[in-house]
């Protein structure tokens, strides 16, 4: 039996440790906390699922993909853990962003519609978009209910095999993993330690503070009966209000440098500032809405925000740099770097080790 130690129980450890698992693998997967804490990024409350990333086509296909996967595990575990909400995307220009992700979607089969600003009356109330070219409609868009996802995965693995071990975990030579006084053997490694893997590796990867907000909203703003939205141009997202914790309506520009261990948790009171700011200029009703729940979590970037998918030796493989838009796509990429572990094939180049060069275009922000 191969056998494997993936580093790190964010969306992505788990989700390729019961992919593992299952395709017969010997797992443990490495935690110093639990499954689904706070510090992890994994552990925010919502991620969005979209297929738009703007001109790129091999996110686009990996994200519908993962919508199918969403949705069976949300039928094993007998809870919906992703909300088809739909997604509308905000678009200024006639022939920007949003119309090369319409031009992918429509080449990739992907369901989708150009609408006009007036039709955003349509699902928000108050909706102003006197601002806009048009709206770019995505049907099977949506919310994920990230840290719930997080935990059940992981509670998944473990039914399904894999060993949890609790620890702090650090490079040993070769395929192995020193926990505490403890040294781990496999034939394989994954070190899928999200904001941790930059203080272990050298990988074109930084990590930021990110503030999360979410707002007290009147009767008519929740999800799913309200969609997700994104304005790109913007670096704005939000969605209605799941399970109480409120209208979330925040921003994907990159914060400045911060410690997943010893940052602190408390957001920037220019975060609700600019946050305010948005809503008031697109959803008027709202500018006075109060916050009701407020969430640091961390960014873990490339400066192209392409992923690192690279053995960095023999048998030792780094995946991260994630960050912004890699939650959604889990169990489809569980499923690619199973095959690359595998040997099926090679993972694609963008991935490698190589420096990096700045680029937008993969995450709903348009700005970094």
């Amino acid at each position: 039996m191969k056998s494997v130690i993936v580093v790190g129980a964010g969306i992505w450890g788990s989700s390729l440790a019961l992919r593992l698992a299952e395709t017969g693998w010997r797992v443990r997967l490495v935690e110093q906390h639990v499954p689904g804490h706070v510090r992890q990024a994994s552990a925010g409350e919502t991620r969005l699922l979209r297929c738009s990333h703007g001109a790129d086509d091999w996110y686009a296909k990996l994200a519908w993909r993962a919508r199918d996967g969403w949705r069976r595990l949300g039928e094993r575990a007998g809870e919906d853990l992703y909300l088809e909400a739909g997604m509308l995307w905000f678009a200024k220009e006639p022939e920007g962003w949003e119309h090369a992700s319409a031009q992918v979607l429509g080449g990739l089969g992907i369901p989708y519609e150009v609408l006009g600003p007036d039709e955003g009356a349509r699902f928000f109330p108050g909706f102003r978009g006197d601002d806009l070219s048009f709206l770019l409609w995505e049907p099977n868009a949506g919310v994920i209910r990230a840290r719930r996802a997080t935990q059940v995965t992981a509670r998944l693995a473990l039914a399904a095999g894999v060993e949890l071990v609790r620890g702090v975990a650090a490079p040993a030579e070769g395929t192995a993993v020193r926990v505490g006084e403890e040294v781990l053997r496999a034939d394989r490694v994954v070190w899928a330690c999200g904001a941790w893997l930059p203080a272990l590796f050298e990988v074109p990867v930084s990590v930021t503070k990110q503030d999360t907000l979410h707002f007290a909203a009147p009767a008519g703003w929740t999800t799913p009966g309200v969609p997700a939205w994104v304005d790109h141009s913007s670096s704005r997202y939000g969605h209605g209000d799941v399970d109480g914790v409120g209208l979330k309506a925040t921003s994907d520009v990159e914060g400045g440098p911060y410690d997943p261990e010893s940052g602190t948790r408390e957001v920037d009171a220019i975060s609700e500032a600019w946050a305010r700011e948005y809503l008031g200029r697109r959803f008027p009703a709202l500018a006075d809405a109060p916050v009701l729940f407020r969430q640091v979590c961390q960014y873990a970037l490339t400066p192209d925000a392409e992923w690192v998918i690279a053995e960095a030796g023999p048998g030792v493989w780094l995946l991260g740099g994630d960050s912004g838009h890699g939650f959604k796509h889990g169990p489809a990429l569980a499923e690619y770097v199973a095959g690359v572990l595998d040997g099926d094939f090679a993972p694609e180049p963008r991935f490698g080790l190589h420096r990096r060069a700045s680029a937008k275009g993969l995450r709903t922000s348009g700005l970094s």
